[in-house]
C-alpha cells in the first residue's frame, strides 16, 4: 500500500477510508465487550448491556461492509492492474459470525424482560473482581498464547512478506536441518552452553535475594531499611537500554572512571610524587624497574574501555542481573517473613535465642517453601534467560560468550530473516521448558510432598 501511494496509484482518500472503517469495526468490538460485561449485572444492567451489545454488532457489521466496499473500490480503480489486492481469507467467516451475533442480539433484546427504570444498576462482587482480572488475562493471552499460532511457520519455507501455501510446505525440513547441518549444530551447542551456564549461575545465586530480605528485616532503622529497599528496587524498572547507557557512561574510554582517575593523577602529580619516594629508597629498591612501573601506571592517560574485555563475561552479566533485580526479587521473601507467626520470635526471645539463632531456626525454615517454589520455577525456565540484557551488551568480541537462546532466536528471525528456523528453535525451547516444569514439579513432590503447579 505504501508503494502504491508513493507511485500515485492510490490517493490519500483510500487510506482515510481504510482508517475510518477500521475504527468503526474496533468501536463495534468495544461496544460488544461492554454489553457482554454488563450482562453479568442485574436486570436493569442487562437491559442497558443488551442495547450496547446490539449496537456494537451493528457497528461491526457496518465496519466490515465499509471494508468490503473499499476493497471493491480499489480493485475497480483505473490502476488495478498495477496493484495486487488480497481479500482477507477470514472475512467471510467474520461476516457469518457477525450475522449470527446480530440474530442472537435481536433474540436477547426481545426475550429479556423490561426492567424497572427506578432500579439501580448493580453487579455482584465476584463478577466485578472477574472483570477487573479480564484485562490482565487478555494481555497474557495476547502475548503468551496468541504467538503460538505462529508456530506454523516452522513447517513452511517462508520468507517475510510471502504467504503460506502447499507450494512452500516443507514438513519437518527445518527440524532436521537443526540437528543435521554441522553449522547449525555448532551454533546451537555454543548457544546452549551460554544459556545453561548463565541459568546455572542464576540458580546458584538464587539465595541472594532471600538473604538480602533477611538483612533488610533485621535492620532496626525503618528509614534506612526503606531507603535501601528503594535504591535496590528502582533498577528493576529501568530498561536494559538505560542500564547499558549508564554502564557506557561509567566504563567507556572517556567514561567517569578514566576521567576521574586522570584528573586525580594530573592534579596531584601522583607519578612524580611516587617516583620521588622511590628514589629515597634507592638502596633497597630497584629504582629503575619501580619508576618504569610507576610511569606506566600513573604517568600515562587511562583510556581502557572496561566493557570490551571478554574475561569473566558470564560473571559480569550475572552481576549486572543481580544488581538490577535484587530488590524486586526480595519483595516476595519480605512478604513471607511478614507472614511468619511473630509469637515464634517472642518465644525464642524468652528462651534466650539470639538474632542469628532466630534466623536459623525460625526465619529460614519459614522461607524455605517460598524458596523451593521460586527454585522450581527457575529450573523450569532454565532455557529462558531473556534477551534485552544480552542484546544491549553484545559486541563482536563477546558475542560467543553471551549469545543465549533467546538472543539467538532474535538474531535468526530479525537479524538474518531466517523466520522458519528461528520458529523451530523457539518452539523447541518452549516444549522443553514445559517438560522441565513438570519434571521439577515431580522432584518437588518427591522431596517436599507438595506440588508446585
Amino acid at each position: 500500500m505504501g508503494r502504491a501511494f508513493d507511485k500515485g496509484w492510490l490517493n490519500e482518500t483510500y487510506f482515510i477510508l481504510m482508517f475510518i472503517t477500521s475504527i468503526i469495526f474496533l468501536l463495534g468490538i468495544i461496544f460488544v465487550g461492554i454489553g457482554v460485561c454488563m450482562s453479568l449485572g442485574n436486570l436493569r444492567m442487562k437491559t442497558v448491556g443488551n442495547r450496547s451489545l446490539f449496537g456494537g454488532v451493528l457497528t461491526m457489521l457496518a465496519g466490515m461492509a465499509g471494508m468490503f466496499g473499499l476493497y471493491q473500490l480499489i480493485i475497480n480503480t483505473m490502476n488495478a492492474e498495477k496493484i495486487t489486492v488480497y481479500f482477507p481469507v477470514g472475512m467471510p467467516l467474520y461476516m457469518i459470525l457477525t450475522m449470527l451475533m446480530v440474530i442472537l442480539g435481536v433474540y436477547i433484546f426481545v426475550a429479556t424482560p423490561k426492567a424497572d427504570k427506578s432500579e439501580k444498576m448493580e453487579m455482584e462482587t465476584k463478577y466485578k473482581l472477574f472483570l477487573m482480572l479480564m484485562p490482565f488475562l487478555a494481555l497474557v493471552f495476547a502475548f503468551s498464547y496468541l504467538p503460538l499460532f505462529s508456530w506454523r511457520y516452522a513447517f513452511f519455507d517462508y520468507e517475510a512478506g510471502g504467504e503460506l501455501s502447499k507450494d512452500n510446505f516443507v514438513g519437518f525440513k527445518w527440524f532436521l536441518s537443526l540437528v543435521q547441518n554441522p553449522t547449525y549444530v555448532k551454533r546451537i551447542v555454543r548457544v546452549l552452553r551460554n544459556t545453561l551456564v548463565m541459568s546455572g549461575l542464576g540458580i546458584a545465586t538464587s539465595w541472594v535475594p532471600m538473604f538480602f530480605a533477611i538483612f533488610l528485616m533485621e535492620v532496626k532503622s525503618v528509614r534506612f531499611r526503606k531507603l535501601v529497599q528503594l535504591f535496590t528496587t528502582v533498577p528493576n524498572f529501568i530498561s536494559w537500554v538505560m542500564v547499558y547507557a549508564i554502564a557506557f557512561a561509567i566504563f567507556q574510554t572517556d567514561g567517569f572512571i578514566n576521567t576521574f582517575v586522570n584528573q586525580i593523577f594530573d592534579t596531584f602529580n601522583v607519578a612524580e610524587v611516587l617516583c620521588a619516594i622511590v628514589n629515597n629508597f634507592s638502596d633497597i629498591v630497584n629504582t629503575e624497574g619501580a619508576i618504569g612501573f610507576i610511569n606506566k601506571v600513573f604517568g600515562t592517560k587511562w583510556d581502557t574501555n572496561y566493557l570490551m574485555p571478554t574475561d569473566f563475561m558470564w560473571v559480569k552479566m550475572l552481576l549486572w542481573g543481580i544488581w538490577k533485580s535484587l530488590g524486586w526479587s526480595a519483595i516476595i521473601y519480605i512478604s513471607s517473613i511478614a507472614g511468619i507467626d511473630q509469637q515464634l520470635y517472642e518465644a525464642a526471645t524468652v528462651d534466650g535465642a539470639g538474632r542469628f539463632q532466630k534466623i536459623r531456626y525460625i526465619t529460614l525454615p519459614g522461607l524455605l517453601p517460598t524458596y523451593v517454589v521460586m527454585l522450581v520455577m527457575s529450573i523450569a525456565g532454565i532455557l529462558s534467560n531473556g534477551m534485552d540484557q544480552y542484546l544491549v551488551f553484545a559486541t563482536p568480541n563477546n558475542k560467543k560468550f553471551i549469545e543465549v537462546l533467546d538472543l539467538y532466536v532474535y538474531n535468526l528471525g530479525i537479524g538474518s530473516g531466517d523466520i522458519p528456523l528461528s520458529t523451530v528453535v523457539g518452539m523447541t525451547k518452549s516444549i522443553v521448558s514445559v517438560a522441565l516444569l513438570f519434571v521439577a514439579n515431580k522432584v518437588s513432590k518427591a522431596i517436599r510432598g507438595e506440588n508446585v503447579v
